[in-house]
């Protein structure tokens, strides 16, 4: 076993293996950039390096400079997480090169599955079934047409080298197949630095189904499968082990694919097989088609180490230093269920923008697993994924575990940027994937219902307009009366551009009445808070905002009553950047009339394409930023002329 390792990564993964290599009594190396100085994998790791800027291509791609801090530690082998170098086997190379030992596949392995073109020939070689479609290497636009026309609409447009939903674009008609093919093709350009990509035919009912493998380069096993089908824009939301509806010879025949998968190509370490399969008329052996093999430790991989009590990280660690496989096929356990939820910066009703933030209040239950790579008081940047925290649950059955879920995504609290949480909440309650009723499709079907912002009871408004009244210390916030105030007190709060005011008045010491509109609302403290008799959801103030946290919750503005104009929008004629990101493109020039709805320009951020349309008719006065510019939150783009010009 190593002494010593280096983690080329950040965030929760790093988090992840370092806790991993600590209980195996191995020494952890950290690697850092400009930004991540004062992160949690820093603290965490026995050493770190600092190797470079903010942005990715400074620090976390560099990768001399990892394998330089690796030798310079004392490090004998690199753990990559996910994400960044882990997939790249150039990397691979020079750190075999340098007499390291890279923790995951040869640089072999990663070649023959990093392009999807090629991995599909391949797969289909090795007897596993692949979905009908084009993966030559003719990118002629009219040839990628005429083969998307062969297959029949609808289609994808995939990058070939791509993953996460980049690069990837559905086509349900010949006539909008030019426009999204441009568009899959500058993304895979941007995200990978290949623009080629591929036709798969669409499978109209389809799950996304994975199997978790493991090699030591001679042999493979299984450790089940997840379902991923829970996802937007081709991104995985909640994932889960084992997949509703599994059959004992669908496992079977997934699993046995799967393994064929990872000994064609000499696997070796943590790698996950994905597949679409066809959930139209249940599952059935003859029902799914490979999709791609990510030859890394996966995200979700939480809900696999739930269902069979094994840690893949050891066993990373093990098959790496050169131990063979822990276990038999026959031996690998499988008990209970599990959920993961991915709880990201993001702004849900905008349309899932990412969002930044410095996390002034995070805190969560004991009763699920929490993988993070924050604190509170830590910063989401503009430079990473802007994931906050993994929430993984596991339960005797699925509906215990989905209940366990539901509940740990309630007590979970974080003020300082806006987040995916109630969303997430949604989902866990939605009926239908209660039912086990789940495809890729179920978001986009009932996003409205699941993104639907709800007015705040009278109950909770009277809560937080009594808490806004106390102190902004972290604690309490409804300990801040005393029968030294006023009779009556007014709290102005903004709850999404509305303001509310509300009238307080101290009735005891241990009661109020709140007012709000036409309603009274009766407050006591019979140990604990009540609203006309309702408990108090958990609560924070602070930095002008107060925020109730649980299915109702809600955060609202505390608004000086002598600074109303700063509670005003923005000016309807200015268009603005709605996250940080580059200006990717500007679609329009001064002069131009523009319609309701028109793309203006596109914005990358996180690698993803980001459309922004005109909100009104209108002629554009002046382009403020030029393409290729750098940009912040709400950065000014485009000016229109003033509606009555």
């Amino acid at each position: 076993m190593f002494d010593r390792i280096l983690i080329a990564n950040r965030g929760e993964i790093a988090c992840r293996v370092i806790e991993t290599a600590k209980a195996m009594g191995v020494s952890t190396v950290a690697v850092y950039s400009d930004a991540d100085r004062a992160a949690r994998h820093v603290a965490m790791a026995d050493l770190a390096v600092h190797i470079g800027g903010a942005a990715p291509a400074d620090s976390y791609l560099q990768g001399d400079r990892v394998i330089a801090a690796a030798l310079e530690t004392g490090a004998q082998a690199i753990h990559p997480g996910y994400g960044f170098l882990s997939e790249n086997p150039a990397f691979v190379e020079a750190v075999e090169a340098a007499g390291l030992v890279f923790i995951g596949p040869s640089a072999k392995a990663i070649r023959a599955m990093g392009l999807k073109d090629a991995a599909k020939a391949l797969m289909h070689d090795a007897g596993v079934p692949v979905v009908p479609g084009y993966h030559g290497e003719n990118q002629d636009p009219e040839h990628l047409s005429g083969a998307a026309d062969t297959v029949g609409y609808p289609v994808l447009i995939k990058a070939v080298a791509g993953g996460g939903g980049k690069g990837m674009r559905r086509v349900d008609a010949p006539s909008d197949f030019a426009d999204q093919l441009a568009a899959a093709q500058r993304e895979a350009q941007s995200a990978f630095g290949n623009p080629a990509v591929l036709i798969e035919k669409f499978v109209e009912q389809p799950r996304h189904i994975e199997v978790q493998v493991f090699g030591d380069g001679t042999d493979a096993i299984h450790l089940y499968e997840r379902d991923c089908s829970l996802q937007r824009r081709h991104q995985k939301v909640i994932e889960e082990a084992p997949a509703p509806g599994m059959t004992p010879e669908m496992r079977a025949a997934m699993g046995e694919a799967a393994v064929r998968a990872a000994k064609a190509i000499g696997y070796a370490g943590a790698g996950t097989v994905e597949f679409i399969v066809d959930g139209a008329h249940g599952l059935r052996p003859d029902g799914f088609w490979f999709m791609e093999m990510n030859t890394r430790l996966q995200v979700e991989h939480p809900v696999t180490e739930a269902v069979t009590g094994l840690d893949l990280v050891e066993w990373q660690l093990r098959v790496a230093s050169g131990e063979p496989l822990p276990m038999r096929q026959d031996d690998v356990p499988l008990t209970g269920h599990a959920f993961e939820a991915r709880l990201y910066a993001e702004d849900v009703p905008a349309g899932f923008l990412p969002a930044t933030g410095t996390l002034s209040h995070l805190s969560f239950p004991a009763t699920a697993r929490i993988d993070s790579g924050v604190r509170a008081g830590d910063t989401i940047s503009p430079f990473y994924d802007p994931m906050i925290a993994k929430v993984i649950t596991h339960g005797a059955t699925r509906a215990i575990a989905l209940k366990k879920l539901a509940a740990a995504l309630e007590a979970t609290e974080v003020v300082g940027c806006v987040t995916n949480l109630s969303f997430l909440g949604a989902l866990a309650r939605h009926k239908g994937f209660g039912r086990g009723e789940v495809d890729t499709g179920l978001i986009a079907r009932d996003l409205d219902a699941l993104t639907e912002v709800t007015a705040p009871s009278p109950a909770r408004l009277a809560q937080a307009a009594l808490a806004a009244t106390g102190t902004e210390a972290e604690a309490d916030a409804l300990t801040g009366f005393t029968l030294w105030g006023p009779l009556w007190r007014t709290v102005t709060l903004d709850h999404n551009g509305t303001e509310i005011a509300a009238r307080i008045a101290r009735t005891g010491p241990d009661s109020a009445q709140v007012e709000i509109a036409d309603t009274t609302i009766a407050a006591r403290d019979m140990a604990g808070w009540t609203f006309d008799g309702a408990p108090a959801a958990a609560c924070h103030v602070g930095g002008g905002t107060v925020t109730l946290f649980g299915p109702e919750g809600f955060t609202a503005r505390i608004l000086d009553p002598l600074d109303r104009a700063a509670a005003d929008a923005a000016s309807s004629d200015i268009i603005e950047a709605p996250m940080p990101g580059m200006l990717a493109q500007m679609l329009v020039s001064a002069g131009d009339s523009v319609t309701a709805g028109q793309k203006l320009a596109v914005l990358e951020a996180m690698k993803m394409e980001h459309a922004l349309t005109a909100p009104r008719d209108a002629v554009v006065a002046e382009v403020l930023v030029p393409e290729g510019t750098q940009i912040e939150a709400h950065a000014p783009l485009i000016r229109f002329q003033e509606e009555d010009a």
